[in-house]
């Protein structure tokens, strides 16, 4: 097991596999870097370095009581590529490590990145607001939040039926990607899980995406329950200096893992245009 040990004494789990122009992938939560196997496989096997992290409180990380907030997420993730020296770095973050990958550089600008992927990610707001009438109620994240704290077992494996679109009429069910979500959830701490609740949902990330400079893709599905796409990736891609977006009709959140191929093949394109 590889970790590093950051400032405040937390060890960040991750997985360095490969040679080549590093990819650093971001994940969702309260998943780990295990959410990235079909893309670390994928991109490994077409000759690049891939790189995945576990974020503090999720996985095989440590479990602070402290420190759950993203101005720490992002500084973590600047530690680790820091001490794997990473350069011409490929970011890919999902749903909350899109917030992540924004706000690190935000915080640490882009001196080591060469492009970024944003895939179903919360930026630049969630929480609806007079500002932001296309976000979602505080209401909705107070019950995450409860569900998280009153019987997080349950809750996550209830969350993978909207979080994969397998609610939805004629859709089939991956009772082995269900399973795999609740093990990657169960793995993480609740006090970070809970933590994150609050920095998925109500963070604005505007100023982080202002200060993107290299050319960023959007995915993102036009069916997303977790993070609609009207209040995330179609504002976002009008705010980053040099974004696309490709939006994938009928797919929901976790289309990296129901559309593994699809999404594999898009983001090698971008990466090699």
């Amino acid at each position: 097991m590889a970790t590093i040990t950051t400032k405040d004494g937390t060890e960040i789990f991750y997985k360095d596999w490969g040679s080549g122009q590093p990819i650093l992938f971001s994940h969702g939560w309260p998943l780990s870097g295990d959410a990235w196997e079909a893309q670390m496989l994928f991109f490994g096997q077409n000759g690049y370095r891939v790189i995945a992290h576990d974020r503090r409180g999720h996985g095989r990380s440590s479990q602070p009581w402290d420190g759950n907030n993203m101005d720490q997420y992002a500084d973590d993730l600047a530690e680790l590529i820091e001490k794997l020296d990473l350069k011409d770095l490929i970011m890919i973050g999902h749903s909350t490590g899109g917030g992540e990958v924004a706000h690190y550089i935000g915080r640490h600008g882009t001196s080591r990145v060469a492009k970024v992927v944003l895939v179903g990610a919360v930026p630049p707001l969630m929480l609806k607001t007079t500002a932001n009438p296309e976000g979602t109620p505080i209401e909705a994240f107070d019950g995450i939040r409860k569900g998280t704290a009153e019987d997080r077992s349950n809750f996550f494996l209830n969350l993978t039926m909207p979080f994969y679109g397998f609610n939805r009429d004629g859709a089939t069910v991956n009772a082995g990607l269900r399973e795999s979500f609740w093990l990657q959830g169960m793995m993480g701490g609740i006090k970070g899980h809970y933590d994150c609740i609050h920095e998925f949902s109500e963070v604005d990330y505007t100023e982080d995406l202002k200060k993107i400079d290299v050319p960023t893709l959007f995915i993102h599905g036009d069916d997303d329950q977790i993070v609609p796409i009207a209040a995330a990736a179609e504002k976002a891609v009008k705010i980053v200096k040099n974004g696309t977006l490709k939006v994938y009709k009928g797919s929901g959140h976790g289309l990296a893992q129901v559309e593994p191929d699809r999404f594999n093949a898009d983001v090698l394109a971008f990466i090699k245009t």
